[in-house]
């Protein structure tokens, strides 16, 4: 007979969302060696990208030792990892199979919602229309072979007669990349190349029903981002939370063993069984075991990283304090955030002016950590 769902401390749940997250490893787990940028993305489905150095570094932390952002950068440029608007319309970091199997559960309700903000701005379905028709020719142009610039493409619109001032002609390339026409892949110098978006059976491209293709996400979710809650999964994928939460409940019936319940407080909380996976416990299956009890240390992410960004209800990270040394404006951008055993206590900054701290932390961080903070900082591999 079962015995209920696991109770978890506060404490013990932020520290296994860590190694969930990949950002810390059981110190008897299979450690990180093998894990290559490809493999990261591909675990977590997708990592918020809009802010473009963030996600690169996001996803070299998660990554072997000694991942560079030129190895990063390789996976974009072999086609292996790609960037697009996938989900609540922003841009992630995906693989090309989890673009199109994101876009194909998200794409037509970003466009509808989208609708009323492109009427404004005057792009109206036929402007659209003779703007995808651009860009698929020059995306064909043998002079673009490999991928073409932004700058490039609003170049062609604008020979077109395709209104591209002010805000439209990001409202287009995202408006196609929604209609699977591009998205934005390999690297030129520091800025990244727009290329057409292959149909499928293409580079690895695989048709895949959409309810399938939503529980095979929602295990996914939950196993690198857990525990969470299925509303967290609705609000990370942009989705009603009715359908959602029927995809769990689907998920659960047909694979028990693929998530464990936990109690976090009074919440109850998912976490993944990853199958053949990077194992969190060496054998697949998150490990609840007495390791949670080890204070997690300092860990430091980029802005927008998944750790903060991944989840609606983020009081089991951060209080309002902490959260708006990250967020101190009203603009939606995400600073690089300080975690002290897992727990969010302020932001940092890799080139700090001089005199300056290179942190700002909430008040109370005792002095030892604050050192260890510093230490942190200073001991950055990524530049």
């Amino acid at each position: 007979m079962s015995s209920g769902p696991t109770e978890l401390s506060p404490d013990a749940a932020r520290r296994l969302r860590l190694r969930t997250q990949g950002l810390v490893l059981p110190d008897d787990g299979p450690g990180s060696p093998g894990v290559s940028p490809v493999e990261v993305v591909r675990r977590m489905v997708a990592l918020q990208g809009q802010d473009l150095p963030a996600v690169l570094r996001a996803i070299a932390i998660r990554s072997r030792p000694g991942t560079t952002l030129d190895d990063v950068r390789s996976a974009f440029d072999a086609g292996e990892l790609v960037r697009g608007w996938t989900q609540r319309g922003t841009l992630f970091a995906t693989t090309p199979s989890d673009l199109a199997a994101l876009v194909s559960l998200t794409g037509e309700r970003m466009i509808r919602t989208g609708r009323r903000t492109r009427e404004t701005e005057g792009l109206d379905d036929a402007v659209i229309a003779r703007a995808e028709a651009v860009a698929r020719e020059a995306l064909a142009a043998p002079e673009h072979d490999g991928g073409i610039s932004r700058a490039a493409m609003l170049d062609h619109w604008r020979q077109a007669g395709v209104p591209v001032e002010g805000q439209r002609g990001y409202h287009l390339i995202a408006t196609l990349a929604l209609r699977r026409v591009l998205h934005w892949g390999p690297f030129a110098g520091a800025q990244q190349l727009m290329v057409a978006t292959p149909g499928s059976g293409s580079l690895g491209v695989q048709n895949e029903e959409p309810d399938a293709a939503l529980r095979r996400i929602a295990l996914s979710y939950f196993a690198s981002r857990g525990p969470a809650t299925p509303d967290d999964l609705a609000w990370w994928l942009g989705l009603p939370k009715v359908p959602v939460r029927a995809a769990v409940a689907a998920l659960r019936e047909a694979q028990p063993e693929a998530l464990t319940e936990v109690v976090v407080g009074e919440q109850a909380m998912l976490i993944g069984h990853e199958a053949g996976g990077r194992g969190l416990d060496g054998g697949g299956a998150p490990s609840l075991d007495p390791e949670l009890a080890k204070p997690a240390g300092v860990v430091l992410v980029p802005g927008f990283d998944e750790v903060v960004l991944g989840y609606q209800d983020r009081e089991l990270v951060a209080d309002a304090e902490a959260m708006r040394t990250v967020v101190p404006f009203i603009n939606g951008i995400f600073r690089p955030a300080v975690l002290v055993d897992g727990r969010l206590v302020g932001t940092w900054r890799r080139a700090p002016k001089r005199g300056e701290e290179p942190f700002e932390l909430v008040p109370g961080v005792r002095a030892r950590a604050r050192k260890e903070v510093g230490a942190a900082v200073a001991a950055w591999p990524l530049g």
